[in-house]
């Protein structure tokens, strides 16, 4: 029967850590466990206790101490001469994380579908400013498909998604509430309808619609339990809107984006009865990679805001 190896001793038992190791150099230089000590702001007794737990994990004495203070021992001055290496090793280290740190948080790449790009994200971008002006922010805009690939891909840090539920492989937060409605030109034969739409009747009428992919779409779809043929196929929520305030058909978009239509009459919203049309906006970033720096502060306006 084969022996079952021995666990490989961890590297961090056999090495002291950075502080002992600053400790030992300090006391070479200044002559003094309590000076050391001060300087690397710890009690004497602290210091005292970490030197002897050094030299009990090398298993060598590395300071002498006397009433006129300590010096090392001749093993002492060889660690100390290693120690100043690792500690150098350990500041580039920490200069490199920094400049990664000051690199990240000079862009932010943002994905956002479209109704969420044009009428919510500059207010929260715009807030994003005042907190870090120095922050450059790269924002692509397209249908909630399109933004699921882009994070996949990993070419943006955080996305904003308008469909149903959080797509296999990302994570993601409810950011805003949102509803869909169903609005014809004033000239159309619904505007002068005096009873609600139902839902069986929308669901046969050709739309003007987004295309395939988008978010608008898909919770519509859902909601109906399938579609009739589009009207029209149409990539961007203005060209569907413009397309329904010209009397081509029947449209269903945000709230958001036909507010100002509906409050100047270019359009007329429709009741629908018997369908859910609520739908939640999302942030949503990879599995594993909860937003930091920039993302995470833009991420926490999307929640004040």
């Amino acid at each position: 029967m084969a022996e079952t190896p021995a666990p490989v001793q961890r590297l961090a038992d056999r090495v002291p850590d950075l502080v002992a190791l600053q400790l030992l150099i300090a006391v070479a230089r200044l002559g003094s466990l309590g000076r050391a000590a001060h300087e690397l702001g710890i009690t004497q007794p602290a210091a005292s206790s970490r030197v002897r737990a050094m030299e009990r994990q090398l298993g060598v004495a590395l300071v002498d101490r006397s009433p006129r203070g300590s010096r090392l021992t001749e093993t002492g001055a060889l660690v100390t001469d290693w120690a100043r290496r690792i500690v150098e090793a350990a500041e580039a280290f920490d200069a490199g994380a920094q400049a990664l740190r000051v690199r990240r948080d000079q862009r932010l790449r943002v994905a956002a579908s479209m109704t969420i790009a044009e009428y919510l994200l500059p207010g929260w971008l715009i807030a994003l400013r005042h907190e870090r002006p120095g922050t450059a922010v790269q924002l692509l805009a397209g249908n909630s498909q399109f933004v699921i690939e882009r994070l996949l891909a990993d070419e943006v840090e955080l996305g904003f998604v308008e469909g149903l539920t959080i797509p296999s492989g990302l994570s993601g937060v409810v950011v805003a509430r949102d509803r869909l409605v169903v609005t014809v030109a004033p000239t159309h034969p619904w505007a002068r309808r005096r009873n609600p739409l139902a839902a069986d009747e929308l669901a046969r009428t050709p739309l003007i619609l987004r295309e395939h992919g988008s978010g608008t779409r898909q919770v519509l779809d859902a909601a109906l339990g399938g579609l009739a043929d589009p009207l029209l196929e149409l990539a961007s929520t203005t060209a569907v809107k413009a397309a329904a305030v010209s009397g081509a058909g029947p449209c269903v978009l945000s709230e958001l984006v036909v507010g100002e239509e509906l409050a100047a009459r270019r359009l007329v919203r429709i009741t629908v009865e018997g369908v859910p049309l609520d739908r939640a906006l999302r942030a949503v970033w990879r599995v594993g990679h909860r937003p930091v720096g920039p993302a995470r502060d833009l991420l926490s306006l999307t929640r004040t805001g």
